[in-house]
């Protein structure tokens, strides 16, 4: 069985598309075999700069022949039809076989397809893959159609087992394959011919390049730490750069340079994001947590040990630090007037043009941050001027420069400016959580602002009726719900969502109502979209869809602190014997009462007296229903939820025993409506817990 090996080789191939191109080979190549009748033991893709390349291993030598059959219209058909089903098939009506069907006789086309060689087909297939590559975006050169995500020079594609290897007859707009590639740009010179995989790696190696991205990466870290430890210094991890990095280079040199002292007073943060923006460089912090170094990943070796080349980029860095610094000193200039000037240019940016501008959003922020005070703990002032504050540095300079920085600079700024801490952190922290697995605020302040700022985005583009819709959610109104369930759930915060709702509309409203807007969200809409959100957040954390629908069914689902404990509450108790088995007994219960109430016209609802029982199993369940409701009642209105399902799960065995004792269709017609107000009482008992119709089994 042959092995496949195959590099498609170019100019350089950005570094954010390589390896999504290596796994869009592999796709590519190992369906379109598979497809074609040939199977593989295992496959592997690799990207560098200049090459894609792909190793197959086990390929089969040959697709198998075979045989269809196809049944088609009967015999005395219209010739269409006939002429169709053949056509279809691929054969001439005449080689269409008539054969004794059921309901009479049928046309059937036998279509043999006979096995064809590896070669043939992979050369099809690679073809294909070559003219159809998804790349992102793609160019042409010279006078060919090809295109590909830069000029395209060669083509290695192999087929190599215990005799040999073989090359593939392909080409493609006039590049052959063949068995030769190039080494590294500059520290090698000629071609590399090679035999297959295993020659092609460690030849590339011999010719300095490291093929695999995993490896380069790990030989970057591996010596920037080493460097950086040698100098009691520490590199700030940064997977992101890190892969980026090994994607830029095919023989990684690892260099440590110094930033001049006339940036060492930076904020740390600016440092970092404008060696990684610009430069792509890792910085190396001392003890104190001071950037002080960078590092740099050369892609070749010089003479001088890299010195020209740190040369080099230390003065794009200055440079660069420079402007960093004139932004700097120019916006604590600001912030320390009082941010004024940056407060009234928000006026100038547009929000969104139904919602107004940022200085818009920004006072109905405040409004909102003070009403939503005293829920969080915080001081009503203090939190108003949070949010006043809270987007000011969306109109400094390092901000403008820097967008990612957003939040963090408005922190430092508010220090600056003479702000309490509570307030300064408020400016970075209102923006979280981003995500399900970002840290949540837990400093009042920040609470406060954080959810103002996410209730006003909902209420103002449920207002406008801007929703996501399938997949599209371009102002991440997903993400906004799920920070504030987030916020709520994990700092136990009492507060009604239909309460926040209303509050934010109505905060919204007298500015924004129009012909188009009415300047109301649709607060029942609104809710349901957060239920939605934390019925996925609460599935990941193992509670169960039925469980959450169940307690969502209940008044009072606007508390979500209330709902998650109700639910968290309700799934202990289904994962008990007991309470796995009420269910069973309940829906009996509650399916017996339907079917009577349907049947009978009348709701069983008052009037089980234990006077009527005929059953000792009967007058138990009466006792134990009154001392659930002793239970249930109280531990509700306390908010003990659990509780109040362990008094549920007690009645287990009352239910069981009573359907195994009691007939409740009795033929005494007294008997049978109070045994039916009985299964009426189970119902009302379990129900005030949960909706437990809404649990499957």
């Amino acid at each position: 069985m042959p092995d496949l090996l195959i590099e498609l080789f170019s100019e350089e191939i950005p570094a954010r598309m390589q390896g999504k191109a290596a796994s869009n080979l592999q796709k590519l190549v190992t369906d379109g075999l598979v497809e074609a009748g040939l199977t593989y033991g295992g496959a592997a893709a690799f990207a560098t700069p200049r090459r894609l390349a792909l190793s197959v291993e086990g390929l089969t030598a040959a697709s198998q022949a075979v045989r269809e059959e196809r049944k088609g219209p009967k015999v005395g058909a219209p010739d269409q039809a006939v002429q169709g089903f053949a056509r279809g098939a691929g054969i001439e009506v005449s080689a269409l076989e008539v054969r004794d069907d059921k309901k009479g006789q049928v046309y059937y086309a036998v279509i043999e397809k006979p096995g064809r060689p590896a070669a043939e087909i992979v050369a099809e297939v690679l073809e294909g893959a070559v003219r159809n590559f998804p790349w992102p975006k793609s160019m042409r050169w010279g006078a060919g159609s090809l295109k590909w995500v830069r000029p395209l020079h060669s083509i290695i594609c192999l087929l190599s087992d215990e005799a040999g290897a073989e090359i593939v007859p392909l080409e493609v707009d006039g590049i052959k394959a063949g068995n030769a590639t190039q080494g590294h740009r500059f520290l090698f010179q000629g071609e590399i011919t090679v035999t297959g995989f295993e020659d092609y790696e460690a030849k590339l190696k011999q010719a300095h390049v490291y093929l695999r991205a995993d490896e380069r990466a790990q030989m970057i870290w591996h010596e920037a730490t080493n460097q950086a430890f040698a100098q009691g210094l520490e590199v700030v991890e940064d997977r992101g750069l890190l892969a980026e990095v090994a994607g830029l280079v095919e023989w990684p040199v690892v260099l440590l340079g110094k930033i001049a002292d006339d940036f060492l007073d930076l904020p740390p943060e600016v440092l970092q994001t404008s060696m990684r923006e610009h430069q792509k460089f890792f910085s190396v912090k001392d003890k104190t947590g001071r950037i002080v170094q960078f590092v740099t990943v050369a892609n070749t070796e010089t003479a001088d040990g890299g010195a020209t080349i740190l040369a080099g980029n230390q003065k794009v860095l200055f440079a660069r630090l420079s402007d960093a610094k004139f932004f700097w000193e120019n916006d604590l200039r600001v912030a320390k007037a009082g941010m004024e000037p940056w407060l009234e240019s928000l006026s100038n940016v547009t929000f969104h043009n139904k919602l107004g501008s940022q200085k818009d959003r920004v006072e109905r922020i405040v409004s909102l941050a003070r009403e939503l005070a005293p829920v969080v703990g915080a001081d009503a002032d203090e939190a108003a001027e949070a949010a006043r504050i809270a987007k000011a540095d969306l109109s400094s300079e390092m901000v403008f420069e820097f967008p990612e920085l957003q939040g963090l600079m408005g922190r430092y700024y508010a220090e600056a400016a003479g702000s309490s801490l509570a307030v300064a952190r408020s400016s970075q922290e209102h923006y979280s959580p981003l995500g399900p697995s970002d840290v949540v605020p837990t400093a009042p302040v920040s609470v406060a602002v954080a959810l103002a700022d996410k209730l006003d985005t909902l209420t103002g583009f449920w207002a406008i009726d801007e929703k996501p819709t399938g997949s599209k959610d371009p102002f991440a109104l997903r993400r906004a719900a799920l920070g504030v369930i987030r916020l709520v759930l994990e700092n136990g915060l009492t507060l009604p969502l239909n309460d926040a709702f209303a509050k934010a509309s109505e905060i919204l409203g007298p500015k924004m109502r129009s012909e188009e807007t009415k300047g109301f969200a649709d607060i029942n809409d609104l809710r349901g979209f957060h239920h939605d959100r934390l019925k996925v957040y609460l599935r990941d954390q193992g509670v169960r869809h039925d469980v959450i629908d169940a307690c969502i069914a209940m008044p009072g689902n606007d508390d979500l602190t209330l709902l998650v404990k109700r639910a968290k509450a309700l799934q202990a108790t289904l994962e008990t014997d007991d309470g796995e088995n009420l269910i069973q007994g309940f829906k009996r219960a509650n399916n017996i009462l339907s079917q009577a109430e349907e049947k009978d016209g009348v709701a069983y609802e008052y009037g089980a007296d234990p006077k009527f029982a005929e059953h000792d199993s009967e007058r138990a369940l009466f006792t134990a229903l009154d001392e659930a409701d002793r239970v249930i009642k109280p531990a509700m209105e306390a908010e003990d939820f659990g509780t109040a399902m362990a008094a549920m799960a007690e009645l287990r065995g009352p239910i069981d025993a009573f359907f195994e004792d009691v007939q409740v269709n009795a033929d005494n017609d007294i008997v049978r409506r109070n045994r039916l107000n009985l299964l009426s009482r189970i119902r009302t008992t379990c129900l005030a817990v949960a909706d437990l119709t809404r649990i499957s089994g």
